[in-house]
């Protein structure tokens, strides 16, 4: 209060009384902000930030700097602190009613207490947030805002919001400057890599291979780029490491699905030209099961399986494969056949 010079001072002493809502509000002073907000005495920290983000945002501020609440003359422990603070921050950032605040910051002056923050973010890191999640990829600098997100489109189908990371410096010399910026950009790069599969069946995603690409996308510190226009299709990853390397793994499972399918498909496909199972429906003519079914009755002759759950006309039917008849919960019992195409009935 101080430093903010006397006019600042007298106000505090003219607000001191107004304690209802935990805090007062003055002119910025001699410091370098339009407000100052103060707050009373109060060991829920989580509270007390809560209620300066909610007028800030009443007010229409459109950005706000807290220190680390509580860990002077209050004594409070930094760890308890940081998550106190992050918090109440994640919980207003998941406000879909938020349409002024777009910037809040922590200061830290002491520098043993950026361990104390960083694990609480860390201990965030791998949670769905929602709306939240993007003020989080901000966390790491300490300063940290809400700006206006450009929307990047994807070759064909995939979308990413890309939010930008603000690093603000200070140092007593600009050699200092530079010396943090030169270390900051080779974490940064130690961090991330990037990787490429190319398949012939990427050119075959659908829907839903689609929409499984985009969540991960969300999930995960990734950005993922699909493009079918080369020969083979493509799929780019980057991104912060051990992020790349899980969405890969996830990518050539989907990969490894789609082939294996087809593979089945393509054996369903020959093994219905070879044999053909049928059930007795209406008016005493044998119909065919569909290739799937087929296919998978004929494993399990060859496998000598004594029964089989089918579906008849879209009810539930166990199938004895020694008497060839199906059987239903009602009772119902259908006929079954086995047809070689070369040898007729077997």
């Amino acid at each position: 209060t101080d430093a903010a010079g006397s006019q600042v001072v007298d106000e505090c002493a003219q607000y001191a009384g107004q304690q209802q809502r935990g805090f007062i509000t003055t002119q910025g002073g001699n410091l370098l902000c339009s407000k100052i907000i103060h707050l009373f005495s109060n060991n829920d920290v989580k509270s007390q930030v809560s209620k300066v983000l909610n007028e800030c945002e009443q007010r229409m501020y459109k950005s706000v700097a807290f220190p680390a609440i509580g860990t002077g003359r209050a004594g409070q422990k930094p760890a308890k602190v940081a998550d106190e603070m992050l918090d109440a921050i994640v919980e207003f950032a998941g406000k879909t009613s938020v349409q002024h605040l777009q910037t809040i910051k922590i200061i830290i002056f002491q520098t043993n207490m950026l361990k104390d923050f960083y694990e609480s973010m860390k201990k965030r890191e791998d949670l769905d947030l929602s709306t939240a999640e993007s003020w989080f990829s901000m966390f790491k600098s300490f300063f940290w805002g809400k700006k206006p997100s450009t929307e990047k489109k994807k070759p064909m189908i995939l979308e990413k919001k890309v939010n930008l990371v603000t690093f603000q410096i200070c140092g007593e010399s600009q050699e200092n400057v530079d010396a943090a910026e030169s270390w900051i950009k080779d974490l940064i790069l130690k961090e991330q890599s990037e990787n490429t599969i190319r398949n012939e069946l990427i050119g075959s995603f659908d829907e839903r291979q689609i929409a499984a690409l985009a969540d991960l996308q969300r999930r995960k510190h990734v950005t993922i780029q699909l493009d079918n226009k080369l020969s083979p299709p493509e799929i780019n990853i980057s991104g912060i490491s051990r992020d790349v390397w899980f969405v890969l793994v996830e990518v050539e499972k989907m990969i490894q699905k789609m082939k294996d399918a087809q593979e089945e498909q393509s054996k369903a496909e020959l093994l219905s030209n070879l044999v053909e199972w049928r059930y007795l429906g209406s008016n005493d003519i044998f119909v065919a099961f569909d290739k799937w079914t087929n296919m998978q009755l004929e494993d399990a002759k060859l496998a000598k399986k004594p029964y089989l759950d089918v579906k008849i006309n879209e009810k539930n039917y166990r199938v004895d494969l020694n008497t060839l008849q199906a059987h239903n919960n009602q009772g119902k019992t259908i006929n079954i056949q086995r047809v070689s195409r070369n040898e007729g009935k077997l």
